[in-house]
């Protein structure tokens, strides 16, 4: 579905994307993550049309992305990660002007307005004004109308960023449907645990260039199935990591009976602070 071929963009002889070459499969959960400043954004931006890259190439379902722009945007949907959705319109107003935007018939926009208000559960509330509802109820009306005009891959930037636990996971839940209907999911995300719970793969992007691509559970096992780690008394905190509890065991055996010690799994943070030197922020 995506195809990046020596991807690389120039601000002021500064590279941001720096050679990157990737492909997402057809119907991929793909996670993309980067720390502050990586090139995450300018890399969404290149693949959305919004940015001409400097050079390399990025094809959408064999469509060129810089030589075909507008051919190309029926090809995908985009869920930004701040409010893009008009705030005097209703949820329905909303999706009826993207639907006549994407030249959509007015049978067939009706049924796929109301198919969606179903599919994002919103139907009770497509005459709510964006304005009157809740942050957590605005992002659902957005993943609709990134769904209007059926396409075959969707960017999601940074979907759940401010949204409480509860209303993140509604939101992984939906952006489990859509893949599992036939999508291709783009996602960028600060929350390292969002990758793991929903990616088939993650990509980790790093000074413009992909330094890490595997599935989080292949990830995990190069670093170690096992993380120890040692509390030092108010000045930070170490960490090491084991193939297994036997071998993370007999470490911490070695240690003195007054180090603060805490033996637990490996997740994807633990790959992604080791790769960086950084935790995850958006860029």
């Amino acid at each position: 579905m995506i195809e990046i071929s020596a991807l690389g963009k120039d601000y002021s002889g500064k590279k941001v994307v720096d050679g990157l070459n990737l492909s997402v499969a057809s119907g991929e959960l793909f996670g993309f993550l980067g720390p502050n400043g990586a090139g995450k954004t300018t890399t969404i931006r290149i693949l959305t049309t919004l940015t001409k890259p400097t050079s390399g190439q990025v094809l959408i379902n064999g469509i060129d992305v810089a030589r075909d722009p507008g051919r190309v945007k029926s090809e995908f949907g985009v869920v930004q990660q701040h409010l893009s959705l008009n705030r005097d319109l209703t949820i329905a107003e909303n999706l009826e002007l993207h639907a006549r935007l994407h030249h959509i018939s007015r049978d067939e926009r009706n049924a796929r307005i109301a198919e969606l208000l179903d599919f994002v559960e919103l139907s009770e509330h497509a005459d709510y004004v964006i304005d009157e509802v809740s942050g957590g109820i605005k992002r659902r009306p957005m993943i609709a109308r990134a769904l209007i005009h059926r396409p075959k891959l969707l960017f999601l930037d940074e979907p759940t960023v401010g949204l409480d636990a509860q209303t993140r996971r509604r939101v992984w839940d939906l952006i489990r449907r859509m893949n599992s209907e036939g999508a291709t999911v783009f996602l960028t995300t600060h929350y390292i645990e969002e990758a793991e719970a929903l990616c088939q793969r993650v990509g980790v992007l790093h000074h413009g260039r992909l330094i890490a691509l595997d599935s989080p559970k292949n990830l995990r096992q190069k670093l170690g199935e096992v993380a120890v780690e040692m509390h030092l008394n108010g000045n930070g905190t170490e960490y090491k990591y084991f193939l297994d509890r036997a071998r993370a065991s007999q470490f911490i055996q070695t240690l003195p009976s007054t180090e603060r010690v805490v033996m637990r799994e490996t997740n994807l943070e633990d790959v992604f602070i080791e790769l960086t030197g950084q935790k995850v922020m958006g860029d």
